[in-house]
């Protein structure tokens, strides 16, 4: 039998792609990664959307989770020119009347800004906030035993909440709203049990190391990522969209960053039946309908904590964003959307030529959407910064189509990869010993359809090539490091 060209080949260089390839390369194999798209990065873009000049985050913007990543935080990034920026002001939640709550990097001093609830936000947050470098390892990680069991059971106590249950911790309107916001990255009604979970891991990374947003665009994450893969002796190829495992080199593992509708065009045939079925229950989310725009002036919030922050929750409160969220889970399209919008070029003067500006924003919207919903989300922007639309020379949208036709792990527009609700929060793609594993000897899973889901953060990609290297090579890498 002839020698494999390649120890590993891993297909799609999203985070977790290339998380996963660093991972095998760093265990001395030799790994080839390989890109549908003549660019490097998957959800980590970044282009000239709207005017020449003018640089846009096609999708992820914002990186907590990244500057929060167990795995990240291992790796020389800095070396290949990633350079983070923290806003003053990690999120800001403006209400009517000129108002607004905001989230900044000391815990104390967000607590006091909540006025009524600053013991109640003390006593919720503060614990997680403390134990964090414990968690994370057991957070970002698909179900096992914990290796801190009392901090575990501290966070999970709350974070298998609802979001709207657990608000209620809080009397005032202002710290109901901000933790709905927060609460709101899950992609999913509010309702929910575990939606709290997002917001507590949110508002927790934002006190340890703040939202920062790298300098030059999201790419640059993706390029400092392809750099260390390289350096370590990684091969890669882009240009070339897989379509069916048998055109891949031979390889003695094979590692997917896609998610079961994509492993179900694949490897279908490859599949046992069981596996096949428990891929075709697999449920997508909401998708989201997005909005670039360039702007001649920043955008004129009205609450001064809205122009320092990097990130604003437009929606007003809570009860506002649950029926909003609820609706749009039930295939409804509000007229008043829950919008995540986020200012990089405040920060960052090399996203738009001098004096200009840039803005990114999206709002949730039933999976497969196609409605243009433009209108309602700047009407929002507008409802806490009159003036915006004055200032818009340039705009960009995407509806659910587009992002899927952009990334075809965004299925319906959901760039999650799927639905993170309680029954696929750990076992997503299917219930299985391991979730990385497919039934086929070799063939793993590392996309965001795994544990622990969404989000910029490499972890979904690190597991999975954690197993890969214990039942194909028998390796067992080091753990990673515990931060002080």
């Amino acid at each position: 039998m002839s020698k494999p060209e390649f120890d590993a080949v891993v297909v799609g260089s999203g985070p977790n792609g290339l998380a996963a390839a660093i991972v095998l390369q760093q265990a001395g194999l030799s790994v080839l990664l390989l890109e549908g798209k003549k660019e490097l990065g998957g959800g980590l873009r970044t282009a000239e959307l709207t005017l020449p000049g003018f640089r846009h985050d096609i999708c992820s913007a914002i990186h907590p989770l990244a500057a929060a990543s167990p795995f990240f935080q291992t790796l020389p990034l800095a070396q290949y020119g990633l350079e983070y920026i923290t806003p003053p002001v990690a999120a800001a939640h403006p209400f009517d009347g000129g108002t607004a709550a905001t989230v900044v990097n000391s815990l104390a001093d967000t607590a006091r800004s909540l006025g009524a609830d600053e013991r109640a936000y003390r006593q919720l947050l503060a614990p997680l906030v403390k134990s964090w470098p414990n968690l994370a390892p057991d957070v970002l990680a698909p179900l096992h035993v914990p290796k801190h069991p009392l901090d575990m059971a501290r966070f999970g106590l709350s974070a298998l909440q609802p979001a709207t249950l657990l608000a209620k911790r809080f009397q005032a309107k202002e710290a109901r709203g901000l933790f709905a916001g927060m609460a709101a990255h899950a992609i999913q009604p509010l309702e929910n049990l575990t939606t709290a979970a997002i917001g507590l891991v949110l508002l927790t990374a934002a006190h340890r190391k703040g939202w920062p947003l790298p300098k030059g665009g999201s790419q640059q994450i993706a390029d400092a990522l392809v750099a260390h893969f390289v350096a370590l002796g990684g091969q890669i190829e882009t240009g070339t969209f897989v379509r069916s495992l048998s055109q891949l080199p031979p390889a003695k593992a094979v590692l997917l960053d896609v998610t079961p509708a994509q492993l179900l065009q694949l490897a279908g045939h490859k599949l046992s039946g069981i596996y096949q079925w428990q891929l075709r229950r697999y449920r997508y989310g909401m998708g989201v309908f997005k909005v670039d725009w360039a702007l001649d002036a920043p955008i004129p919030f009205v609450a001064e904590g809205c122009r320092q922050a990097g990130t604003v929750h437009l929606g007003g409160t809570l009860e506002e964003i649950a029926a909003g969220e609820k609706a749009a889970a039930a295939g409804q399209h509000p007229s008043k959307p829950f919008v995540l919008l986020a200012q990089q070029s405040v920060f960052d003067d090399t996203r738009a030529p001098s004096g200009k500006h840039t803005a990114w924003a999206y709002c949730h919207v039933p999976n497969g959407s196609t409605q243009d919903m433009t209108t309602a989300i700047e009407r929002q922007v507008e409802r806490f910064a009159p003036g915006f639309r004055e200032r818009i020379i340039g705009r960009h949208t995407f509806n659910t189509t587009q992002m899927e036709a952009h990334n075809p792990n965004y299925v319906g527009g959901d760039i999650n990869g799927g639905l993170l609700d309680l029954t696929q929060l750990f076992t997503r793609p299917a219930l299985r010993a391991s979730p990385y594993r497919t039934s086929q000897a070799g063939l793993y899973l590392c996309s965001s359809a795994t544990p622990p889901g969404g989000g910029v953060h490499g972890m979904c990609g690190y597991h999975a090539a954690r197993r890969a290297l214990h039942d194909v090579f028998h390796l067992k890498p080091a753990p990673l490091y515990q931060e002080a």
